[in-house]
C-alpha cells in the first residue's frame, strides 16, 4: 500500500525577469512509495528533485496533480492541518540544520517541544534517541563540537523525535566523505528496519541508492523519466539519462574511447558478457571458454551486488581461432547477453 502517491503533479514558478518564461521545476510527476520502502529519487542538479521532496512535506504547494500522504490528499489541507500533518514527516538535510546555541540534547528536544509533548517524554525519547544514533555520551555538547558524522546523527535523531512514519533526506551525505556517508547509509538502513520507517531518499550519488534503495526515480528536467526496482533499472537501464547515471558505478560495454586503449594494451577480439541474477553463469562462461581451447583476459567491467542479487559486464579479450571462438560465444549466447566490439568500433 502506498504511504506516498503523487498523481500528475506539476509545480511551475512565475519568470524571474519580465516578459521570461514560467518555471516548471517539476513536470506531470506520477509514483508510488510503498509503506516500508527506501525510495531512492535521483538526478542532476535542477532536475527537480529537491522541489519534489518539499511538495511530500507540503513546504511547497503543488500547482496541479494530487499528493496523497499516508491517505490524506494534502493539496486540500489548510496550514493548520499541514502542521499537524508535518509531524509524521521527518527530514535530514545536507547541512545538516542544527541550532549552534543549542545542546544536541536540546536539538533533539526542539520538535517534541513544539508538539507539546510533556518534559518526561521528551527527556526519555532524547535518552532513546541517542542511544539508537550512537550519541549517548554527547547530549550536553554542542553542534560546534561535533565531527560532520555526529552532526549528521543527530540530525537523523532530531527527526525521528515524533515517531514519524516518514523520513525525507534531502542530500543527507552529500557533505560526508566516504567512510562517514557508509556510516550514515547503514544507520538509515537501521531506521527503516528496526522502526519500520520509509524513507525517501533525494540525491545525485548513484552509490548511495546502490546502497540504501529499494525503489528509485530518476529525474530530468522536472520529469521522472524511469522508476522500479534498484536491481531492475541498475542492471537494465532504458533511458539514456539513467544509463549514464548507472556507469558512475556499473561499468558497461566499453565506449569507442575506451575501447580504443583496450586495443592498444591488449590483442585478441573484445567481447563484453553481461550477467544478472546469478554469479553461477560467470564460472560456466569462463568454463566453455577454457573448454574451447581459447586464452581469455579480463580487460573491462565488474559485477555488482545489490541486496543480494547479482549483476555486471565483464569484457574479455579472447585468442585463438575464429572459428573456435564463434562456436563457444554461440554456446554461451543461449544462456548470457553477448556484445562483440570489432575493429571498426561497431557493436553487435
Amino acid at each position: 500500500m502506498a504511504i506516498v502517491s503523487l498523481a500528475g503533479v506539476t509545480k511551475t514558478y512565475p519568470p524571474t525577469t519580465r516578459g521570461g518564461a514560467v518555471v516548471t521545476a517539476v513536470d506531470d510527476v506520477t509514483l508510488d512509495i510503498e509503506r516500508g520502502d527506501v525510495f531512492g529519487i535521483i538526478g542532476y542538479s535542477g532536475a527537480g528533485k529537491s522541489t519534489l521532496v518539499r511538495l511530500i512535506n507540503a513546504l511547497e504547494p503543488a500547482s496541479a496533480g494530487s499528493i496523497t500522504v499516508d491517505g490524506t490528499d494534502i493539496t486540500r489541507l489548510s496550514e493548520r492541518a499541514l502542521r499537524s500533518l508535518r509531524t509524521g514527516i521527518g527530514m535530514i538535510f545536507q547541512q545538516f540544520n542544527l541550532f549552534s546555541s543549542k545542546t544536541v540534547k536540546a536539538n533533539i528536544a526542539y520538535p517534541m517541544r513544539l508538539a507539546g509533548w510533556s518534559r518526561a517524554d521528551i527527556d526519555a525519547r532524547v535518552e532513546e534517541l541517542l542511544s539508537f544514533v550512537g550519541l549517548a555520551d554527547k547530549a550536553k555538547a554542542y553542534p560546534e563540537q561535533l565531527s560532520g558524522g555526529q552532526k549528521q546523527r543527530v540530525g537523523i535523531a532530531r527527526a525521528l523525535a515524533t515517531r514519524p512514519a516518514i523520513l525525507l533526506a534531502d542530500e543527507a551525505t552529500s557533505a560526508l566523505d566516504p567512510q562517514t556517508t557508509h556510516e550514515v547509509l547503514a544507520l538509515l538502513k537501521r531506521v527503516n528496519e528496526e522502526q519500520g520507517v520509509t524513507i525517501v531518499v533525494i540525491t545525485h550519488e548513484m552509490d548511495v541508492i546502490q546502497t540504501i534503495a529499494t525503489k528509485v526515480a530518476v529525474m530530468e528536467h522536472g520529469r521522472v523519466i524511469e522508476q522500479g526496482d534498484v536491481f531492475d533499472v541498475f542492471s537494465r537501464p532504458q533511458n539514456p539519462a539513467s544509463q549514464r547515471f548507472v556507469g558512475t558505478v556499473v561499468k558497461g560495454v566499453p565506449s569507442p574511447a575506451e575501447t580504443a586503449a583496450l586495443r592498444e594494451r591488449h590483442d585478441g577480439r573484445l567481447v563484453t558478457f553481461s550477467f544478472r541474477d546469478g554469479v553461477s553463469s560467470q564460472a560456466q562462461v569462463f568454463v566453455d571458454l577454457a573448454e574451447a581451447g581459447l586464452d581469455f583476459e579480463l580487460v573491462y567491467g565488474g559485477i555488482n551486488d545489490i541486496r543480494g542479487r547479482a549483476f555486471g559486464h565483464l569484457t574479455l579479450a579472447l585468442r585463438g581461432e575464429d572459428a573456435a571462438i564463434d562456436r563457444a560465444l554461440d554456446r554461451i549466447r543461449v544462456q548470457v547477453e553477448v556484445t562483440e566490439i570489432t575493429a571498426e568500433g561497431e557493436v553487435h
